[in-house]
């Protein structure tokens, strides 16, 4: 501890440390249970486009794999993506951890809830990706298939491209709460959020163009729910804003005693 009181430089990397060993541990066990089950996990993963396959082209259609290690290897990446999902309560409660002393007491009591609803919304973006997005984005590349040109899916290629947009979808479905969180520290506001609408607008298609594969369909489909999740932001931001500082009571301001 300094002079100051604040913890010295060194001491905030041992604390990373430490809670990046604990993410790394639960990560290690959500991918030793998955592995067991990787081939129903790879199966539950191929789903959408095996109905793509049915709906569009009326014909069941198994994905394939051209090197010899190649089945393995993706194998493993299911079971670290399905062990990535299980430690995803572990990994957010230790990262809130982490910033957790810089908070004040009011803001700490929030890192339960802000934990349980990261969880939920992150796996709430990875299913609206999965069950919406994954069924009309694979049936619209499908539909390019014809007598001359057919497609002929790969196992490496399609848990690259799944997994990529599960995990966009999980990370962008995190916004409402980030930018509530900000306003509730004070960082922004709600005239803040409504004055820059249009700007935001423009970096949801901006950063769909760059986190999603490069086609029109899933840019569209990743800024829309975006620009949802910005309005719903704003709400937040309205309820849970920080006050001005004529309505605050001054005890707000105490940190923990130490």
């Amino acid at each position: 501890m300094t002079e100051d009181g604040k913890l010295p430089f060194t001491a905030h990397l041992e604390e990373l440390r430490k809670r990046l060993i604990t993410c790394f541990i639960a990560i290690g066990i959500g991918f030793a249970i998955s592995f067991a089950f990787k081939e129903k996990l790879f199966q539950i993963l191929a789903a959408p486009l095996q109905d793509a396959f049915m709906e569009v082209m009326k014909r069941h259609e198994t994905l394939k794999y051209m090197a010899l290690p190649e089945a393995f290897f993706t194998y493993l990446k299911v079971a670290l993506l399905s062990g990535f999902m299980i430690a995803t309560p572990v990994i957010l409660y230790q990262f809130w951890l982490f910033v957790a002393p810089g908070l004040y007491n009011k803001e700490r009591k929030l890192l339960l809830p802000i934990v349980l609803l990261s969880t939920l919304f992150f796996v709430g973006g990875s299913m609206f990706g999965y069950f919406i997005v994954f069924p009309l984005g694979f049936e619209f590349f499908l539909k390019f298939s014809n007598s001359t040109i057919s497609m002929e899916p790969r196992m490496n290629e399609y848990f690259s491209f799944s997994s990529k947009l599960l995990f966009a979808f999980g990370l962008i479905f995190e916004l409402p709460l980030v930018l509530t969180f900000l306003a509730k520290l004070g960082v922004v506001s709600k005239e803040f959020l409504t004055r820059n609408r249009k700007y935001a607008i423009l970096i949801f298609f901006v950063g769909g163009a760059i986190l999603t594969p490069p086609d029109p369909v899933t840019q569209v489909l990743m800024a829309l729910p975006l620009i949802v999740l910005y309005e719903i932001s704003i709400i937040g931001a309205r309820i849970f804003g920080k006050k001005k500082p004529e309505d605050l009571d001054p005890t707000d301001h105490v940190k923990e005693s130490k």
